[in-house]
């Protein structure tokens, strides 16, 4: 069953001739007489598991097959067929890496703990409003499950957006300090008018600081195995959501001499 299943889900991932050439370079013979991809493949994994007695030749076709240079400038499908196909292979105790190399782990036993093993954190927004600025800075991240650096891209991709909002060219402290100062923003939060507004700037302009400070820093000196994993990811993104939303609604102020 797991053969046909991999034969079905390669099938579709390319041309009839694309599979041709790899079978070739991986001495693969084709003796099927089918003209159905899926087909064609099922017939050949099969007779390569009867003659070898084992699955190294069906491994080395997936390795040829979806190597990542075949995705470059597009490495959204590469993630995207790798999660399929890494449902599969979870049966096996097998996992099929961004690196295009194979990884011995612990086989599953039923789909949901295949599924569960090879989703994205996105899993974990369920319930969550995420904003579109923070998948544009980090997606790729995502769907490899590289839950340390997706966090490190959103928080770069918060401080480039305030950039561009207001058109300082500084960064952490410096930026918040000159873009959402009190006596001259560049920014608001809001109009200013009253003390209750004002502390809620300076409540705002706080919290960017404070991002920066307890993610970017960190991040960009601890090294990676002290990250926690997904759960703290899903938190610092949905706070990084957050404060996207208060830019939304952001405006320039003539005191900045915009």
């Amino acid at each position: 069953m797991q053969v046909e299943a991999l034969a079905k889900f390669l099938g579709d991932c390319g041309k009839g001739s694309d599979i041709s050439r790899v079978l070739e370079d991986c001495e693969l013979v084709d003796n099927s007489g089918e003209s159905t991809k899926w087909r064609r493949l099922h017939w050949i994994f099969q007779d390569s598991q009867r003659n070898c007695g084992c699955a190294n030749k069906i491994l080395g076709f997936i390795q040829a097959y979806l190597s990542p240079v075949r995705f470059v400038g597009k490495n959204e499908l590469f993630e995207a067929e790798r999660t399929q196909l890494n449902i599969i292979l979870a049966f096996s105790g097998i996992e099929y890496g961004s690196d295009g190399q194979f990884r011995k782990r612990e086989a599953v036993k039923t789909i949901s703990e295949a599924e569960k093993r090879v989703r994205t954190i996105q899993g974990k927004f369920q319930g969550r409003r995420i904003h579109p600025e923070v998948l544009r800075y980090c997606k790729i991240e995502l769907m490899q499950d590289n839950y340390f650096h997706a966090v490190f891209e959103a928080a770069k991709g918060l401080a480039q957006r305030i950039r561009d909002m207001s058109g300082i060219q500084a960064d952490g402290s410096a930026l918040i300090d000159r873009v959402f100062s009190i006596e001259q923003p560049i920014l608001a939060f809001n109009t200013l008018q009253t003390d209750t507004e004002k502390s809620e700037h300076k409540g705002f302009a706080a919290l960017l600081k404070g991002c920066f400070a307890a993610v970017r820093n960190p991040l960009a000196h601890e090294p990676k195995i002290l990250w926690d994993g997904d759960d703290d990811a899903a938190d610092y993104l949905t706070l990084i959501s957050l404060l996207h939303r208060k830019l939304d609604d952001c405006f320039q102020t003539r005191l900045g001499g915009k």
